[in-house]
């Protein structure tokens, strides 16, 4: 089972990196599991035409350990499993605890023993590396860590502060840096900025996705680009950075 954690800047376009990424997976004929570990709950929303799914933690709240594996995993296109750990009510509680009891909940419930899938991929906010966001890091969900960013300063700096988290566990045995990946949003200098940060990292740029207004127009059909504009330039560029993630990860593309 390969075992991936993408972080990276809210609104840097992580959730629909990740799910063209899951789309790319499914159609290379691997069973793919997606779990978005962001409080607001729409990481795997394009997976499922716009709609989005019941979290873990709202299953918790209405049943408890009684809640069955098949209510907190929702099949979405292409057969990708869906899983969004959610967060607390607006005002009370620690988004991340919220997400440290949904992973414990999936791990109780076997589900990765049950659904066996070939890939999970872990879509987690990065503004914060604390506690909770930093689970899929060092509790052993995610072997391979990448960090999404553009060549804006603030993603750039949130990419640094993700990277130095995931160091400081990859010395306990977790989760490692793999590489970061560059979405394009068309700055002066952002390839040269990207590639500094990468060397300053000790890593490589594993792969570089366009700038299209194709993902909005993909997005507003509640659908992946894979799915809404499958002969696209840029559904091509999400298939080759699967490809690029995969080798990445120590695996051969299919």
């Amino acid at each position: 089972m390969i075992k991936l954690a993408i972080y990276g800047k809210g609104g840097i376009g992580k959730s629909t990196t990740v799910s063209n990424l899951s789309v790319a997976f499914a159609q290379q004929g691997m069973r793919v599991m997606q779990v978005g570990c962001d409080p607001k709950a729409d990481s795997t929303v394009l997976l499922r035409g716009g709609k989005p799914v019941k979290t873990v933690l709202e299953i918790l709240r209405e049943k408890g350990k009684q809640a069955a594996l098949e209510e907190l995993v929702t099949e979405g296109c292409a057969g990708i499993l869906c899983v969004e750990a959610g967060g607390p009510t607006p005002g009370v509680g620690c988004a991340g605890r919220g997400i440290i009891a949904a992973l414990e909940c999936l791990e109780e419930a076997h589900a990765f023993q049950v659904y066996q899938p070939d890939v999970v991929l872990y879509d987690v906010l990065g503004d914060v590396v604390c506690g909770g966001f930093a689970m899929p890091i060092r509790e052993g969900y995610a072997e391979n860590v990448f960090v999404l960013t553009s060549g804006e300063n603030m993603a750039i700096h949130a990419a640094a502060n993700i990277a130095a988290a995931v160091e400081h566990f990859s010395s306990r045995g977790y989760a490692t840096l793999a590489g970061v990946i560059l979405n394009r949003r068309g700055v002066p200098r952002e390839e040269e900025k990207v590639q500094e940060l990468a060397e300053d990292l000790k890593t490589t740029v594993v792969g570089a996705l366009d700038f299209s207004p194709l993902v909005q127009q993909a997005e507003e059909q509640g659908k992946t680009v894979l799915e809404a504009f499958p002969e696209s330039p840029m559904a091509e560029g999400y298939r080759v950075l699967a490809k690029q993630v995969l080798a990445a990860c120590g695996k051969e593309p299919v």
